[in-house]
């Protein structure tokens, strides 16, 4: 039977008490991920909702996440939709389990992580098509369009904040590095931590 380590690409410290690494994220999934935070950073601070560029940069999140949500399917072991499947049920396990002290450490996110992820990018999705719809003949100035939209928005400022919230709790909690693992791809976890 195969340890984690050997189905994730793995590797013990060199030493004892040494972190083991673990490769988790590819540099598609990292790449396209800061590239949605920085297209967001754009549309929700320095574009003017008016203009082309807010639009153009519109296209470019859609077009991130369409080719996100391919990789889901085609893509290496951890970014597919298969190690991180969107589950309440097994998320309010998770709580109850940190709250029992539990510290197991998820290569992927963990079950709370996973839903926070379907989140935003559905409510990327929801802007994405609403912002398309405002742009047409048939829905231009249709007041619940644009209402959609900026309600989508201030959804997404709550996400990122919430998701962003939970990184720092779960690096403190875990004592992983996340922010450097979405960075360089591979999870450093301290020797002698469960890993699921």
């Amino acid at each position: 039977m195969n340890t984690v380590d050997e189905r994730i690409g793995g590797r013990f410290g060199a030493r004892d008490g040494q972190p083991r690494e673990f490769a988790v994220w590819d540099p598609l999934v990292r790449l396209i991920h800061w590239s949605l935070a920085l297209c967001i950073l754009l549309n929700g601070v320095f574009t003017d909702p008016e203009e082309n560029l807010h639009m153009w940069v519109g296209y470019t999140a859609a077009g991130l996440l369409a080719v996100r949500l391919l990789w889901g399917l085609i893509g290496p072991r951890p970014a597919r939709f298969t190690s991180f499947p969107p589950s309440p049920a097994r998320a309010l396990r998770h709580l109850a389990a940190l709250r029992r002290g539990d510290r197991t450490i998820h290569l992927s996110h963990n079950p709370l992580g996973a839903l926070m992820v379907y989140n935003i990018w559905a409510t990327v999705a929801a802007m994405a098509v609403t912002g398309y719809m405002m742009g047409t003949v048939r829905f231009f100035g249709i007041d619940w369009v644009k209402e959609v939209h900026e309600a989508a928005f201030n959804w997404l400022v709550i996400s990122v904040a919430l998701h962003v919230g939970g990184v720092a709790f779960d690096t403190w909690l875990s004592k992983v590095p996340l922010v450097r693992a979405m960075i360089d791809g591979r999870k450093r976890v301290p020797d002698g931590a469960k890993v699921e």
